[in-house]
C-alpha cells in the first residue's frame, strides 16, 4: 500500500476525558502502522507562560492559534480526521477543519463523540449542513449512528480502543462499601443522583467512602450539596492523571456513574477491564456497552433510590458480582487496540482510493 497521510484533530492530554484518551491511542496505534503517516493537531494549543490564566483572552487565543496552525498545515495532508463533540466545541472546533480540509480538497472523517447528538442535530441550525461536508461519519457507537439515520445522515460505528494492559483485573467477592465515579463534573453528568444515593447507603453503612475523581463546572455545587446532605467520607480529588485512574479502580469496590445522556463511556469500558462492578443509567449509548444484570446493573435516570438499592444488590451478592465482573471481562476483547486500528487502516486507504 502506499503510504497515507493522515492529520488527526483532536483535543490533547491538557482536557482530560474521552476525547482526549482516545486519540492519544489512535496515534500511538498508527505510530506502529507503516501504510499510515499520521500527526496531530489539538484543538486546544498550549499557550506560554501567563496567557495560560487570563480567562477569555486565552480562550481567544487558542482559538486564533489553532486556527492559524490548522491553515498552514492542512495541506500537507491526504486525510483530516477531526474528533468531535457537540454545540460550541462542534463550532469551534469541528466547522472549521471542516471548512479548510473542503477549501484544500481533502478527505474528511468526522469523528463524532457525543451523546447529545439528537439536542444538537435538531436545535443547531449549523450541524445538518456542516456534517454534511465531511466524507465519511464515524462514531464509537450504535446509538450515534441511529440518531444521524433519522436526521438522514449514514454514519459509521468504530468503537473506542481500550488499553486492557493498562488496568489491573482484580477478583473481587464480598465488597466493601468502597464506592468511585470519575466523570466530568457539569449538570450533564448529574454526579447530585450519586450524592443523594449515598444518603441512603450511609444509612446503612455509615462507614462507606466515596471517590470523586474529576473537576468541573460544578464542582463546588457539589461540595456545597455534600454538606448540606451531611455525607461523610467524600473524598473531591480533582483532576486526576489518566495514568492514575488505573489506580483509582483497583482501589474500589463499586463504580457509579449516572449522567443524563452519554455516548460511549470509556470509564465503563476500564471498569470490565478492572473487575470492578459497576451502576449506570439506562440512557442513552450506556445500553449499548453493557447489558443490565449481565455485565452491570442499569438503573433510571434521575432515580438515587433506585441507585442506592443497586449498590446494596452488590454488597449483599457475592454471585451476582461474580457473574457481572466475570461477563464484563469477556467482553474486553471487542474494543482490543488492534482490531480497532485495522478498521481505521482500512477507512484511511478505502478514502484515499476516493471509494
Amino acid at each position: 500500500m502506499s503510504r497515507v497521510r493522515v492529520l488527526l484533530i483532536a483535543p490533547s492530554l491538557d482536557i482530560l476525558g474521552g476525547q482526549a484518551v482516545q486519540a492519544q491511542h489512535l496515534l500511538s496505534g498508527m505510530r506502529t502502522e507503516p501504510s499510515v503517516s499520521m500527526d496531530f493537531l489539538p484543538i486546544n494549543p498550549r499557550l506560554p507562560g501567563p496567557l495560560r490564566n487570563i480567562r477569555y483572552v486565552r480562550t481567544v487565543l487558542k482559538f486564533l492559534v489553532y486556527i492559524v496552525r490548522l491553515t498552514f498545515s492542512a495541506w500537507r495532508y491526504d486525510i483530516l480526521h477531526i474528533f468531535s463533540a457537540a454545540y460550541y466545541s462542534y463550532l469551534l472546533g469541528s466547522v472549521p477543519a471542516l471548512f479548510i480540509g473542503r477549501l484544500y480538497g481533502k478527505k474528511i472523517i468526522l469523528h463524532y463523540h457525543d451523546g447529545q447528538c439528537e439536542d444538537h442535530l435538531r436545535n443547531w441550525r449549523t450541524a445538518l449542513p456542516t456534517l454534511r461536508l465531511a466524507h465519511q461519519l464515524v462514531t464509537p457507537t450504535d446509538f450515534v449512528v441511529e440518531v444521524m439515520k433519522r436526521f438522514g445522515l449514514k454514519a459509521r460505528r468504530i468503537f473506542n480502543v481500550l488499553d486492557q494492559a493498562h488496568f489491573h483485573y482484580r477478583p473481587r467477592a464480598r465488597l466493601r462499601p468502597v464506592f468511585m465515579t470519575n466523570r466530568i463534573l457539569e449538570p450533564l453528568y448529574n454526579v447530585d443522583c450519586i450524592l443523594r444515593a449515598f444518603v441512603i447507603i450511609q444509612q446503612r453503612y455509615p462507614d462507606a467512602t466515596l471517590t470523586i475523581a474529576h473537576d468541573g463546572c460544578s464542582r463546588p455545587h457539589l461540595e456545597a450539596l455534600t454538606r448540606e446532605l451531611q455525607l461523610r467520607n467524600v473524598e473531591f480529588l480533582g483532576k486526576v492523571p489518566h495514568q492514575r485512574v488505573a489506580e483509582l479502580y483497583d482501589e474500589a469496590d463499586i463504580y457509579l456513574t449516572t449522567p443524563n445522556t452519554d455516548c460511549m463511556p470509556g470509564s465503563l469500558l476500564e471498569c470490565f477491564a478492572s473487575g470492578l462492578p459497576l451502576i449506570a443509567t439506562d440512557v442513552g449509548g450506556i445500553p449499548y456497552i453493557v447489558t443490565n444484570e449481565r455485565n452491570a446493573l442499569l438503573v433510571p435516570i434521575n432515580d438515587h433510590e433506585a441507585l442506592a438499592s443497586a449498590a446494596f444488590r452488590l454488597l449483599d451478592d457475592p454471585e451476582l458480582v461474580e457473574r457481572l465482573t466475570r461477563n464484563g471481562l469477556a467482553e474486553c476483547d471487542r474494543y482490543r487496540a488492534e482490531t480497532i486500528r485495522a478498521q481505521w487502516v482500512e477507512l484511511y486507504h478505502s478514502m484515499a482510493r476516493g471509494r
